[in-house]
């Protein structure tokens, strides 16, 4: 187990504030809208581009991929906006940009006829969508760290990665069942609905002060919270390879219920962060992080070992366990490495370094199952997770001798 924080680098006193999970909710709800408007049409896209359109299966990716690209580009953008303007500006716009991402989506539908503007109709909903995702995700972040209190970062970032997880999971199915019994629009028509109401109801909360003081060079604020990010990139690499090809690990042995293996991931993640999401503020940070890492390199090292079906879905728990609590750890890290008004463009800069993961790991553990095998991805995630863990443990140990 971790050892407790030193009294000179432990999480700051408990100040004045509102940590109840019903209050935090209020804010993370807006992370919930932005993720559910990404999954109503993420399964729906391709089929429809490439089959119903008759476009090719590259142009169909793209569809899907150019949301990723815009919500990494404006990440950064998305956090000074919520330092400079406010967190609830920054929801505002988001919110704002979901709903037109909707709107974009029922006229590609209504103009299906005409492909190639239907076509552009559709990147359009994408680029604006991954514009709302970091506006909403991180204003909704920073506008809870700030009305409850830094004590509370580590349970207000918790919590907007369930809502991240729990709002696709719902809304890819649920897109599916719109598409098959109403068509696309009936999804921008869905969007624009819970993207509106969400408007109303982030214009009725009470904003929270814009924090005094000169802000850092953006240029020093990346400096600041690489490391951590670049932990967070590689610690994430074990997620997105099993997301990814875990369905095609399993066809290559012959497996059934690779399914399964995503819902062990899903529901160990989940109980996780539900059940120990305190102990950041308790042993601080990194050696939490430590911890965590060394318990997610076991799970992908007996995933990559498994000889049955059974022991990988153990694996898969065990892997989705020990990531739970990397995110918010890492986060806190990095919000502590800034000044309060800071605090957006560090969160914006960290989560784009997860982005740069998700997009990247896709290709990388790619080329590598095409050189050695499908085993072999989760022998590239090992390693990535490894190396995640030599940055966190030389991070703690320089801390230590500075302290």
């Amino acid at each position: 187990m971790p050892k407790p924080a030193p009294a000179g680098v432990s999480t700051p006193p408990r100040p004045a504030g509102n940590g109840g999970t019903w209050h935090i909710i209020g804010f993370v709800y807006f992370t919930f809208i932005c993720y559910l408007s990404i999954g109503l049409p993420l399964a729906v896209l391709p089929g429809y581009v490439h089959l119903r359109m008759g476009y090719s299966a590259a142009l169909a990716g793209l569809v899907i991929s150019v949301q990723y690209i815009a919500t990494l580009l404006s990440r950064p953008w998305a956090g000074r906006i919520s330092d400079h303007t406010g967190a609830k500006i920054s929801v505002l716009w988001g919110m704002t940009a979901c709903t037109a991402s909707g709107a974009l989506l029922v006229a590609a539908a209504a103009l299906h006829s005409i492909p190639w503007l239907s076509i552009v109709s559709l990147i359009l909903s994408r680029l604006i969508l991954g514009i709302g995702e970091s506006l909403g995700s991180t204003g909704a972040t920073l506008w809870g760290i700030t009305s409850a209190g830094p004590w509370h970062t580590a349970k207000i970032i918790s919590f907007n990665g369930i809502c991240t997880f729990g709002a696709t999971a719902v809304g890819a199915p649920l897109g599916v069942l719109l598409d098959q019994r109403f068509g696309l629009a009936s999804i921008g028509l869905v969007t624009i609905l819970v993207g509106a109401v969400s408007f109303v109801l982030a214009a009725r909360k009470s904003a929270v002060p814009v924090s005094p003081g000169e802000h850092l060079p953006f240029r020093n604020v990346i400096i600041r919270v690489a490391p951590a990010g670049m932990a967070l990139a590689l610690g994430g690499v074990g997620y997105s390879t099993l997301a990814t090809f875990v369905t095609l690990y399993y066809a290559s042995r012959h497996w059934s219920g690779a399914a399964l293996c995503l819902t062990a991931f899903g529901v160990a993640f989940i109980v996780a962060r539900l059940l120990f999401i305190q102990v950041i503020n308790r042993f601080g940070g990194l050696p939490v992080v430590i911890t965590c890492l060394m318990v997610e390199s076991l799970g992908i090292l007996l995933l990559w070992l498994a000889p049955s079906p059974r022991m990988a879905f153990a694996a898969a728990a065990l892997a989705g366990f020990g990531f739970s609590l990397v995110f918010p750890a890492l986060g806190v890290e990095a919000v502590k490495r800034v000044p309060e008004q800071n605090r957006g463009t560090a969160l914006g800069v960290f989560t784009a370094f997860a982005d740069v993961s998700f997009f990247l790991t896709g290709p990388l553990a790619g080329a590598v199952i095409g050189a050695f095998g499908y085993a072999s991805v989760f022998l590239f995630a090992l390693f990535s997770v490894l190396a995640s863990l030599g940055i966190v443990v030389t991070v703690a140990g320089r801390r230590s001798s500075a302290a």
